[in-house]
């Protein structure tokens, strides 16, 4: 494996910002330094003038394999994850035949082993009747991120409406419990309401029909059953200003029993997009109004939303062009939720420290991950070098989603991620792959 120096650099770690350079060997950081002498056989790469930052972990993608791979597969959306400065990704169970068995879990992990260049994991699945498969997860508790829990059918077959199954979820799960909280009866009634009124629906409907209360009362749900047996829990992409009542930044992220995420497009769009973009923006849950997303930035930036990530989830430009009920809710977004966050430091919306807390540092602790999503010695190299002054624009032809299309094209990104190393590989370096080592199934360090 070859040894790197990445050198005169700055440095983004920890809430801190210094510069120096970084000795890459072996797979791992081997020394932070003001100055590291050249190595014998050390491949130098000068950094000056950019950000080094440790590579980010997305904690919620869908990259459709098994089952679904017209759409996309492990290997085309981890590429493009890579190419975004995502070193590690947590891939959910709604593929088909949906990850309801611990011998459908381990398939993907083989895949995932030929075929993806960034780091992986897989969530186990949870329906109505699969009980004793879930908690059968306790065993690998160190080498699975997560139990997921559909509380509202944005994913078929799915949904958990059984309150029987969803208590023994929570009183046995070992590991964390991570929900898609959205009330399928409010949902229901809601959508029969709009179509009585109007007959036809539009895409400017979702955030009606899948409203602020069905994400309210379903989170609220969630965290009633998490109190009851002191589970784990983490509530996925809160879209809402009112689910954010629910949580608190009274304790330090590695001491909360109850954690959140927020996906970047809910921090980017607004109900008020629906005009121009339509079903280019339809996803599970709702993009909402504007004071929605005001509400979402906010709690980010005091810490009563933990993490960001993408709920990445390509479908085909063919099955976004149905009409609304049959257009299918999912955004692709792997490939570019970095640069769109770096976007928003260059517009001081935050700062970049923040960005590396949010996308790297904090989901590292919220799954208790063994040495990665830090620039320290020891660690995994997982690194990701930032231009802030290499513009680039989202086009048709540098996108790399297997479905070929983004709701961001034409969207003008004032930075560049121009190297990806992955277990201190080369992966990516100024838009070239090297593709001869993949990457490695994340380990988590519970007790």
């Amino acid at each position: 494996m070859k040894q790197y120096i990445i050198k005169n650099t700055c440095i983004i770690n920890e809430g801190q910002k210094f510069y120096g350079d970084v000795l890459v060997k072996k797979g791992r950081i081997e020394k932070i330094a003001a100055t590291i002498d050249t190595k014998e056989n050390s491949t130098e790469i000068i950094a000056t003038n950019q950000f080094l930052i440790p590579g980010a972990i997305d904690d919620q993608v869908h990259f459709r394999e098994p089952g679904l791979t017209h759409k996309a597969t492990i290997q085309t959306e981890a590429k493009a994850a890579v190419a975004g400065g995502v070193t590690s990704f947590m891939e959910m169970p709604n593929t088909q035949p949906p990850v309801f068995t611990q011998e459908l879990l381990e398939n993907k992990y083989e895949i995932a082993k030929n075929t993806s260049l960034a780091n992986y994991s897989f969530f186990m699945g949870t329906s109505n009747d699969n009980i004793e498969e879930v908690l059968r997860t306790n065993e690998k508790k160190n080498k699975v991120c997560g139990v997921k829990i559909f509380m509202g059918s944005s994913t078929g077959n799915l949904l958990v409406d059984n309150a029987l199954m969803l208590d023994k979820v929570f009183a046995g799960s070992e590991l964390l419990i991570a929900t898609h909280c959205e009330d399928e009866a409010i949902i229901k009634a809601n959508l029969q309401q709009i179509k009585a009124q109007k007959g036809k629906l539009e895409p400017s409907d979702h955030p009606i029909i899948r409203n602020a209360e069905a994400c309210f009362e379903s989170s609220f749900r969630a965290i009633q059953f998490a109190q009851k047996h002191n589970s784990r829990l983490h509530i996925l992409h809160i879209s809402t200003a009112k689910e954010l009542q629910l949580f608190s930044n009274m304790l330090p992220l590695e001491d909360k029993r109850i954690t959140s995420e927020v996906c970047v497009h809910h921090l980017h769009f607004t109900s008020n997009d629906y005009a121009a973009l339509g079903n280019r923006i339809k996803c599970n849950p709702a993009i909402k109004a504007p004071e929605n997303r005001d509400a979402l930035w906010q709690a980010l930036l005091d810490d009563r939303l933990d993490v960001i990530a993408t709920d990445h989830a390509p479908h085909t430009w063919q099955e976004k062009q149905e009409d609304y009920e049959h257009a299918h809710a999912g955004l692709p977004l792997v490939q570019h939720s970095v640069q769109l966050m770096l976007h928003y430091v260059k517009e001081g919306k935050l700062s970049i420290e923040k960005v590396v807390e949010k996308m790297s540092h904090a989901v590292a602790k919220c799954f208790q991950i063994k040495e990665r999503g830090y620039i320290r010695e020891g660690y995994h190299a997982d690194l990701v070098l930032v231009d802030m002054n290499k513009s680039n624009t989202i086009a048709k032809e540098n996108i790399l989603y297997k479905c070929g299309w983004s709701p961001l094209e034409g969207f003008h990104f004032p930075a560049s991620i121009t190297h990806t190393f992955i277990n201190g590989h080369l992966v990516y370096g100024n838009g070239v792959f090297d593709e001869s080592q993949m990457g490695g199934r994340i380990e988590f360090e519970r007790e």
